[in-house]
């Protein structure tokens, strides 16, 4: 099995680590973040991405793991497509975290690693990110934008648990 470890070692690879608190236990907030509406709840208002009818879940059995489980069209505002992502993941453990280690059209290589750490009051959610963009280049802009993308889905998160049970997406 896979750990934090198998983001790699490639060291030139931008990466970054966004956590955070979240008043609720690791499977209520699994409930939550395994599924494709409350990744868009998460991205809402800036991002939206698609799903096939019957894949809105990711711990289910229908994922594949190791190969491509599904194209997502990443739509800015909810309504322009400006990218997508060949969901594939390496690992998903219900109610602890996954791995997804997918290619986008932007993105040579994009490694997420989700992870909820069981904490007195709650739990801790981890992300940790490991890209190589197409255009080499971008990557200190892009990992600046990646980052502050995800430091927004956390302030979501830790909203929607605000009161320790969670609201709908």
């Amino acid at each position: 099995m896979a750990s934090a470890g198998s983001l790699g070692t490639d060291g030139n690879a931008p990466r970054f680590e966004v956590s955070s608190f979240v008043k609720a236990p690791p499977a209520l907030v699994w409930a939550r973040v395994s599924t494709m509406a409350g990744v868009n709840d998460e991205l809402w208002p800036l991002l939206r991405m698609t799903h096939p009818p019957g894949q809105d879940r990711l711990d289910g059995a229908d994922v594949p793991i190791g190969r491509r489980a599904f194209r997502s069209w990443l739509l800015l505002f909810g309504a322009i497509p400006f990218d997508y992502d060949d969901l594939t993941f390496a690992r998903i453990e219900p109610g602890h975290g996954f791995l997804e280690t997918s290619t986008m059209l932007s993105q040579r290589r994009w490694i997420h690693e989700r992870r909820l750490e069981p904490m007195p009051g709650g739990c801790r959610v981890v992300d940790r990110v490991r890209f190589e963009p197409r255009l080499r280049a971008a990557g200190p802009l892009l990992v600046r934008l990646f980052r502050a993308v995800f430091r927004y889905r956390h302030w979501r998160l830790r909203r929607a648990f605000a009161d320790g049970v969670g609201v709908k997406p």
